[in-house]
């Protein structure tokens, strides 16, 4: 059964960031249009009281995503924007949606991750719960250096069970193919028949669209160009211990299952027997260590080298420019990334930091040159 679409109203933003203000744009207008997901979790996911768990939060179900769209829009093409990992909101990603929107003149879609954004449950803002959760993990996890009001949610969901970061990927993916059937068919109420879908992935977001390009569900995504930003490294290269994203314990542990106990236990082989998309889960699996299906994975890459392209920043430490290489292959990387640094301190979480104390001439230097070069490729 597919899902309906409702336009809302244009919707206005409480919080408008400075970055905006860098924009001339041409008038934009920003529609909300609610979802349903209608994931269906694999045998070992309903056996799992995590993940069984997991698949009754209603907020995660059923949401809403919103489209900036500009007049006069080129209305058979849009970019789907995804965001990183832990994101609470779309602060830091309008001005982006709106500059990509603006220079392409496509629709850009705001679609949130599983469990991210307004998919996540209002408990995991509560600083009442949020307070007992951190005095529990400084008990039990021992370094807690890294913790945080911010990924504490996080961290503990990952802790009790890493099979989450898998399972809520597959969901989001499983969605975003959804939608992209209902837009090329004309099911959408705004966009035509056989449009076409374009990427701007952000961290993790850049993660999942690879893997999306990869596994192409459905023969959705053969001509789709990604545009990637901090983003593009294989899994075993990530390094998300942050305040702002996971905390130590959590971070090591998700390395080790995946790096180690995925692979070497077999755990994938018994997921992959009852998984019901095989080229998604290989292109997973793919993506984890550079030793894992390199020849199809650097295979991929060479094919569809013309329709990536990237922007890594020198000094992110989450998700560095080794990580490009490693996935891609060096040459590969060289070919499609450029790597840039800004005069100010910056980092992959705040790339551009609204802290009033950086020269808005540079900030606005460095914002124009990473998104002029997105736009003109996505365009």
């Amino acid at each position: 059964m597919q899902t309906k679409q409702h336009p809302v109203v244009q919707n206005k933003y409480s919080k408008r960031v400075l970055m905006q203000n860098f924009i001339r744009k041409p008038a934009l207008k920003t529609l909300n249009f609610s979802f349903r997901s209608e994931f269906s979790t694999t045998d070992v996911a309903r056996e799992n009281e995590f993940l069984s768990f997991d698949s009754a939060i209603s907020e995660n179900r059923y949401f809403h995503y919103s489209v900036i769209v500009p007049v006069n829009s080129i209305n058979n093409s849009c970019i789907m924007l995804l965001h990183g990992l832990n994101e609470q909101s779309w602060d830091k990603y309008i001005s982006w949606a709106e500059y990509l929107a603006a220079s392409t003149r496509k629709p850009v879609i705001l679609f949130p991750i599983a469990f991210h954004i307004n998919r996540r449950p209002s408990a995991w803002s509560d600083p009442r719960k949020m307070t007992r959760l951190i005095e529990k993990r400084k008990r039990t996890e021992g370094d807690f250096s890294s913790l945080s009001f911010a990924n504490v949610a996080m961290s503990e969901r990952l802790t009790e069970e890493p099979l989450r970061f898998y399972n809520s990927g597959i969901q989001t993916v499983e969605d975003i193919s959804r939608l992209a059937s209902q837009i090329s068919n004309g099911r959408h109420p705004l966009f035509g028949k056989g449009t076409t879908m374009d990427f701007f992935g952000y961290s993790i977001g850049s993660f999942l669209a690879e893997i999306l390009l990869m596994a192409n569900p459905g023969k959705l995504f053969s001509a789709s160009r990604l545009f990637i930003f901090c983003g593009g490294a294989i899994f075993g290269n990530m390094y998300g211990e942050s305040k702002y994203i996971m905390d130590r314990q959590a971070y090591n542990l998700l390395l080790r299952f995946y790096c180690e106990n995925w692979i070497e236990t077999g755990f994938n082989r018994q997921l992959s027997k009852r998984n019901t998309n095989d080229f998604l889960f290989q292109a997973f699996n793919s993506m984890i260590k550079p030793d894992i299906n390199q020849n199809e994975r650097e295979t991929f890459f060479e094919s569809q080298k013309h329709r990536i392209s990237g922007i890594s920043l020198l000094k992110d430490k989450v998700m560095p420019f080794s990580g490009v290489e490693a996935c891609m292959g060096k040459q590969r990387a060289e070919e499609c990334f450029e790597v840039m640094d800004f005069p100010f301190e910056y980092s992959h979480e705040s790339p551009f930091p609204e802290n009033g104390r950086i020269d808005r001439h540079d900030l606005k230097s460095a914002f124009n040159k990473v998104f002029k070069r997105g736009a003109e490729f996505l365009a």
